[in-house]
């Protein structure tokens, strides 16, 4: 559901107790918790329980499992997460007694006045740059507040507030939310084309990002991963404009303001020029705040993951699992590089989900391609989040791309049936990678649950 910005964004102090629908999710979930530490009373609800609503519950949001119009109770505001439907009863609950409803972008943007906001947007590598930036901004000494789309796995939570006067977020172009930050400054990993549901054409996709920089204050500065030809020429038009930009490459001859030299002798928690990327962008962000580069790199070399990005979820008979959140191609050749030198002389064992019909549609075929670079591959059905199925547009087309023999690729349309299917291809020495955005989380467990009776 797409909910109008507001022309004004109210401050978060005077929005009175904040009921979120999607409380769950990584957006809303981080925005509770800073509204939390800030003494905001905090309700939500979500579909499921979860971690993420245990450890809200413990902060002091009163959390529901269900939808139920009785939630809303004395809210004052409601926000909602664009996976909502228009015929949620909470949100219809809210319209009928004219209660202030903001979508996720205004939520964040009150929590964010008053404090210097460093935005990081991209198609991929948001997460794991926003998380790099934080934790090189502790070690800094800065103690920024954070919003981040995954848990940091040294602290294991997604946001927090911060006493220092920044704030990093994660800035979505998912539904447009990063146009409505105003940011001191910005990063840009990348521009390729995603999330053309929302956008409609690559053209208008890459045109949000210049009006998403445009957005950053004039005397601040813009951070660009010029690797990736969008950024390149993101870079190049906002400099013609007199926007101060700052070039970074992995390349060491690319000319840039921060090659791969500032991180010599840095060892990064995952291999991969894109993770290279996304560290080199964070520490030229800390270090034209003003902040010392060694305790940036510091910083950087302490960082120990993030949820969901490459994370490492145990080792039983000799198969390592790992699991990611690539759902796009560009992001599945990026961890399957990874994946890849990690399993050193094993072979890489994947499953993915494709997530979302409308993604799926455009970029099943070069999802397929990208997945042969496994040895094994096993395809689940779609994860649907908030659009109704499609059956055109399934698992099976993604698995048909997949250009690999075709024993060594499988459709297994039901997720329950996905760890077997990988414990019956796995062996001793293999890596074993489960990726998506949605649902496909809950295999590794279950991969190493069965491991010990694989035989």
């Amino acid at each position: 559901m797409r909910v109008p910005v507001p022309d004004h964004v109210p401050a978060a102090e005077d929005l009175g107790r904040v009921h979120f629908v999607g409380i769950g999710g990584a957006g809303l979930s981080g925005i509770a918790r800073i509204m939390l530490a800030r003494g905001i009373a905090v309700s939500g609800s979500d579909g499921v329980d979860s971690p993420t609503l245990a450890s809200l519950r413990s902060a002091g949001a009163t959390v529901h499992v269900g939808h139920d119009a009785a939630h809303v109770g004395d809210a004052g505001t409601l926000v909602v997460s664009t996976a909502v439907r228009e015929d949620n009863p909470e949100y219809l609950e809210a319209v009928r007694r004219g209660l202030l409803v903001l979508p996720r972008s205004t939520a964040l943007a009150s929590v964010m006045a008053g404090r210097r906001v460093v935005a990081v947007a991209g198609t991929h590598g948001k997460t794991t740059t926003t998380s790099l930036l934080t934790v090189a901004l502790q070690a800094a000494g800065a103690d920024p507040t954070y919003a981040v789309g995954g848990e940091l796995a040294a602290t294991g939570t997604n946001a927090a507030e911060g006493s220092g006067d920044l704030f990093v977020a994660e800035a979505d172009e998912s539904d447009g939310a990063f146009l409505h930050y105003s940011p001191y400054a910005a990063i840009v990993t990348n521009v390729d084309a995603d999330h053309l549901d929302q956008w409609g054409t690559p053209e208008a996709y890459a045109a949000a990002f210049d009006e998403f920089a445009d957005t950053v204050s004039p005397d601040g500065f813009l951070v660009c991963v010029v690797d990736d030809p969008g950024a390149a020429a993101l870079a190049e038009r906002q400099r013609s404009l007199g926007r101060r930009v700052v070039t970074v490459s992995t390349r060491a001859d690319a000319g840039v303001d921060v090659g791969p030299d500032a991180l010599a002798g840095v060892t990064l928690w995952s291999p991969g020029d894109h993770y290279l990327a996304d560290a080199l962008a964070a520490l030229a962000a800390g270090v034209t705040l003003g902040l010392e580069p060694a305790a940036l790199r510091a910083g950087l070399a302490a960082y120990t993951g993030t949820k969901r990005r490459m994370e490492r979820k145990g080792e039983v008979a000799g198969v390592r699992v790992y699991d990611s959140y690539a759902h796009h191609p560009a992001e599945i050749v990026g961890d399957l590089q990874s994946a890849r030198s990690l399993a050193g002389e094993g072979r890489l064992v994947v499953a993915f989900q494709p997530h979302l019909v409308s993604r799926t549609r455009i970029f099943g075929e070069a999802m397929g391609q990208a997945l042969g670079a496994a040895d094994e591959v096993v395809l689940t059905d779609v994860y649907l989040a908030r659009e109704d199925p499609d059956p055109e547009v399934t698992g099976a087309y993604v698995a048909g791309a997949v250009p690999l023999p075709a024993d060594r690729v499988a459709f297994v349309p039901e997720l329950d049936d996905v760890a077997a299917e990988l414990v019956r291809r796995a062996r001793p020495g293999d890596l074993v990678l489960t990726l998506g955005a949605g649902t496909i989380t809950t295999v590794g467990p279950r991969v190493l649950e069965l491991l010990p009776d694989h035989g």
